[in-house]
């Protein structure tokens, strides 16, 4: 697999509930890792890929890596974004056949940058997966103009939540995202909490209870 990436596998067989945990800009593959064991209470399966660019974040620090390159707020450069997506896709092509992941119940989780890669690939083929998750993120106009409208999206689970003082992305980005999301259909649940650009444990709480009550306890049943 080209990219590194951390792994929670729970004891047992399987196949898992499965969740893909994309990290945000300047973190790694170990950053969300930390709360696989709160999912499904541990029985989850957690991936954590490591986005493909590195950078350096300070003398004698770790590298910090991210999915594409940051903009300012300027469009994204569509074909570094298409970069990074082609290496996820390609690391989800890898890992579905490696890990004893449950086809019916994989879910797509993204952190701020992270986030965006997430809606990308979770609404271009949303039968691929069970749900989407994105924290303090955005679901980029231009980027959802992109992606057509598919009768799949009609009552596919969404979460997402958005910190009101989030001093990197402004909560407003993520009431535009609601706004698209809800044009599409999705079946959303959209939380906004008193918490900057993190994961508040309330959030976190929600988080874990959506995750169990429409994702991971439900049967997605095959077309």
């Amino acid at each position: 697999m080209e990219l590194l990436h951390t792994a929670h596998v729970p004891a047992g067989p399987g196949p898992f509930p499965t969740l893909i945990a994309l990290h945000g800009w300047g973190a790694n593959a170990h950053d969300l890792l930390g709360l696989a064991p709160l999912f499904h209470g541990g029985d989850a399966l957690v991936l954590c890929p490591e986005g493909p660019l590195a950078f350096e974040i300070a003398p004698g620090y770790p590298p910090g890596h991210g999915w594409f390159p940051i903009t300012g707020g300027a469009s994204l450069d569509p074909m570094e974004f298409r970069k990074g997506v082609a290496a996820l896709q390609a690391f989800l092509d890898e890992a579905l056949a490696r890990y004893p992941v449950d086809p019916r119940k994989v879910v797509l989780l993204g952190f701020s940058q992270g986030g965006v890669m997430a809606y990308d690939l979770a609404l271009r083929d949303p039968t691929r997966f069970a749900g989407l998750v994105a924290l303090s993120s955005w679901l980029p106009r231009a980027l959802s103009d992109a992606i057509p409208k598919l009768p799949e999206h009609d009552g596919f689970p969404a979460l997402v939540q958005h910190g009101t003082q989030d001093e990197m992305i402004g909560v407003e980005r993520g009431r535009e995202s609601r706004e698209l999301l809800i044009a599409r259909g999705v079946n959303l649940s959209y939380r906004e909490y008193e918490m900057g650009h993190e994961i508040r444990p309330e959030a976190l709480r929600d988080l874990v209870t959506w995750l169990d009550e429409k994702v991971f306890s439900p049967i997605k049943l095959a077309l």
